[in-house]
């Protein structure tokens, strides 16, 4: 009796399918497949790491290690982020130079022509000059016929007049404008300041009655407060401390306009070393998107923080200065815009705006 000769294991599984019928390879497949764990989705409401209080920050406390450690982000809330501000950069040694991340050339705006007595403009424009509202709210009292223009009612959006015209606003439209609300926040890391990303939440649910930090005289927080309401400036993610929301429009431009003169101070906490020319730098000489930046005051508190006072607010712009001295900001904090100072106002909490106060 003659013995098979042995096949091989790869031998033995084609000779098990040529025995196979099509009646049963037909057959459908009934095995359960194994599905891939969902990613982990953040909650609405968890920051993504826990901020230090005012004076932890004042006193120099580390915004890393201790119990407070950094909620893991997922893929998706991480390729958000990468679209949005680039690749988060690594920690270097100290003494090194991290390469600056590029960003598109930013195009310079067109300046606007003085005005010419004999060529007639938008109204909401004329009273947007003359300080009398912003144009939204121009628009909207023209809308309401609250309006008159040399003694004649106007109430069509997009009428033209002269520059010289004579423009009276109705009792009722200045009385509206008087109750504009303005709310200082002291924004937590963790909070976009406007418009909300994935994954995270916009620092306006933060405005709600039980975290306000009332005083004698101040209003019913209500919801007419909300119309209208936005942050003037901006103030990134992974930031904290002094945000504006108002409803004036005229007020916001005085802030963030481009041609504005209030001051903006933050506390930056770096890694890395600073000699003296690029200390110079910072207080005056680099340019972001191929524009030149106002002059600033950058000095140091201690060994590992800086003082930064600005006149503008260009998108994450101090840490981009930074990068492109060698230096790694590990937290950022703003303590003030203007005369109004953050103080002791808590983290998560908000206040009106004092009869009293001006930036």
């Amino acid at each position: 009796m003659t013995q098979k000769p042995k096949r091989s294991p790869a031998e033995e599984i084609l000779a098990m399918r040529k025995a196979l019928t099509p009646e049963i390879l037909a057959m459908p497949d009934t095995r359960r497949k194994k599905k891939a764990p969902p990613a982990p989705i953040r909650r609405s409401g968890e920051k993504l790491r826990a901020s230090p209080t005012n004076e932890e920050f004042e006193n120099g406390a580390s915004f890393l290690g201790g119990s407070r450690q950094a909620v893991p982000r997922t893929a998706a809330v991480t390729a958000v982020t990468e679209r949005s501000f680039g690749p988060k950069p690594q920690l270097h040694e100290p003494g090194s130079r991290p390469q600056p991340r590029t960003y598109a050339p930013r195009q310079p705006k067109a300046i606007p022509g003085p005005l010419l007595d004999d060529v007639p403009i938008r109204l909401s424009k004329l009273m947007t000059i003359r300080g009398l509202c912003s144009r939204r709210e121009a628009d909207d009292l023209i809308a309401r016929g609250w309006i008159k223009v040399d003694g004649v009612v106007v109430d069509q959006l997009g009428t033209k007049c002269l520059p010289t015209a004579k423009v009276e606003l109705h009792p009722q439209a200045q009385e509206d404008l008087n109750g504009l609300v303005t709310i200082l926040l002291n924004k937590p890391i963790g909070y976009v300041s406007s418009q909300p990303e994935l994954g995270y939440d916009p620092a306006v649910i933060l405005i709600k009655q039980d975290t306000q930090v009332a005083s004698i005289g101040d209003p019913v927080l209500l919801n007419k407060h909300f119309d209208g309401l936005a942050p003037a400036g901006r103030l990134d993610i992974d930031s904290q401390g002094l945000i504006v929301f108002t409803q004036n429009g005229q007020m916001a431009k005085k802030l963030i306009g481009e041609n504005s003169e209030i001051e903006k101070e933050y506390l930056v906490r770096v890694e890395g070393k600073l000699n003296e020319s690029d200390l110079k730098l910072l207080n005056h000489g680099l340019e972001l998107d191929g524009v030149k930046l106002r002059p600033a005051k950058v000095e140091w508190l201690n060994s590992d923080q800086l003082r930064f006072v600005l006149k503008e607010g260009r998108k994450r712009q101090i840490r981009r200065m930074c990068e492109m001295v060698g230096l790694h900001v590990v937290g950022l904090k703003r303590v003030r815009i203007g005369n109004v100072r953050l103080g002791r106002l808590p983290e998560g909490q908000w206040r009106f705006l004092g009869p009293d106060e001006m930036f």
